[in-house]
């Protein structure tokens, strides 16, 4: 089974290509000179991510690393357009971040069930109907499509979870979490009997009701990646409220208050904020005690001097369940909802090698201007946004692209065409 969970995943995502325009002219019977009527290129396919609430695991992306969207199609004459690329929507688990595999940093949360487009299409090129003026009523070229966004992301599941069940490996979390929901995890009296986090929904009462997730035993060390409990530690850091189960019985000869506070010490070391997180204390395995409650006592007296609140349990004999539940809750109640990560993403300004050349093509007042690096440079800026205007004129102005239309006889007012951008030429 332990194969089965996948919980982070590596893939690259492509949007889709822009279509070509198309250059062609009108042709008619009885008409002459019809003009231009070339139609633009479809615009490329996006990459969309989109929450699944009936998967559970990464594991779909497992053998599957590439994924891209459909390009545009090339424009047609009498002025059809090229169809839009297939939008590829990716489904993942809710709950998963979406991260930058090259800086680490988060892209997107997919908690809230939102589409989000990860990779946005090329633009579609513009067919040569476009091109025309009183002065130029013959345009014999069109504009290529310009490229999709493409990105290597990695996939990082954090389930949404209101209340997580920590503990010791064999202390009961699968035990209770079978009790108190409808899930059906597996049980047995082994250590690691529990390889993959489950979840269950735990009904209160009408209208009450809440996510529990029964996290893999954490053993000392994982937050330094021992055991299994590094893997899924990441798991907790949703969860709003923890329970804390610790076995009193000693039928494994453990000491209750030194594994209590090894969890936390697990826990404090992965995130200190995990440290500060709400926690119940239950103290399960009672029926084991007989009449030797010393373990429990000296547990008692611990956790309330650490200002925790202990509940006696046990999961076997449903005896303390209820009230367990009622408490969850009642606390769960006061406490704000589920952590969603903020996106701290920042596109890297791109690194444009200006050093291949680049076509200059005049054609009466309109200046063509075309080349591979030229192409990368205008699909990467948003042209709505002024530091990035900026940044495409100081490109441009570098490489000499001006001086060089400047030398051929450029003039103030004329066209320039930059694939799908147009502009007046100001001196």
């Amino acid at each position: 089974m332990a194969a089965s969970f996948v919980d982070k995943a590596r893939i690259s995502i492509h949007a889709g290509k822009g279509g070509d325009g198309a250059v062609a002219f009108h042709r008619e019977k009885y008409i002459a000179a019809g003009g231009p009527d070339g139609g633009d290129g479809g615009r490329g396919g996006d990459v969309v991510f989109t929450v699944d609430d009936n998967m559970s695991t990464l594991m779909d992306f497992r053998y599957k690393r590439k994924y891209v969207a459909g390009n545009g199609m090339n424009g047609m004459g009498k002025r059809c357009y090229g169809k839009d690329g297939e939008t590829l929507r990716i489904k993942v688990p809710r709950g998963t971040l979406v991260r930058d595999t090259a800086t680490g940093a988060i892209m997107h949360d997919m908690s809230d069930g939102e589409d989000w487009v990860a990779a946005k299409g090329g633009r579609g090129g513009w067919g040569n109907l476009h091109f025309a003026t009183p002065t130029r009523q013959v345009p014999r070229f069109a504009k290529p499509g310009l490229p999709g966004e493409s990105h290597d992301v990695t996939l990082e599941l954090k389930l949404l979870a209101d209340v997580g069940l920590v503990g010791f490996p064999n202390v009961g979390k699968s035990t209770l979490l079978s009790v108190v929901s409808k899930a059906h995890p597996k049980i047995a009296n082994y250590h690691f009997t529990t390889l993959f986090p489950n979840l269950g929904v735990v009904y209160v009462d009408e209208g009450v009701s809440f996510v529990m997730a029964d996290i893999p035993g954490i053993i000392e060390g994982a937050s330094e990646g021992a055991g299994l409990g590094h893997d899924f530690l990441r798991h907790v850091d949703r969860c709003r409220l923890l329970v804390h189960l610790v076995d009193v019985s000693g039928s494994e000869g453990r000491d209750p208050v030194e594994d209590f506070d090894a969890i936390n010490a697990e826990l404090r070391e992965y995130d200190a904020d995990l440290a500060r997180r709400p926690q119940i204390v239950v103290a399960n395995k009672c029926d084991l005690l007989g009449e030797d409650r010393e373990n429990l006592e000296k547990l008692r007296e611990h956790v309330e001097e650490l200002g925790y609140q202990l509940f006696e349990m046990s999961a076997v004999t449903h005896e303390g369940t209820r009230q367990l539940v009622g408490e969850c809750a009642r606390r769960l109640a006061d406490l704000p909802p589920v952590q969603h990560y903020e996106a701290d993403y920042v596109p890297p300004e791109p690194v444009i090698d200006t050093s291949e050349e680049l076509e200059i093509t005049h054609f009466d007042d309109m200046w063509v201007v075309e080349g591979p690096w030229l192409q990368r440079l205008v699909a990467t800026v948003n042209f709505s946004d002024y530091e990035s205007r900026m940044f495409f004129d100081r490109i441009l102005r570098e490489a000499g692209v001006f001086k060089r239309m400047e030398e051929q006889g450029v003039r103030d007012g004329d066209t320039v065409s930059m694939y799908d951008l147009m502009f007046e030429y100001r001196e």
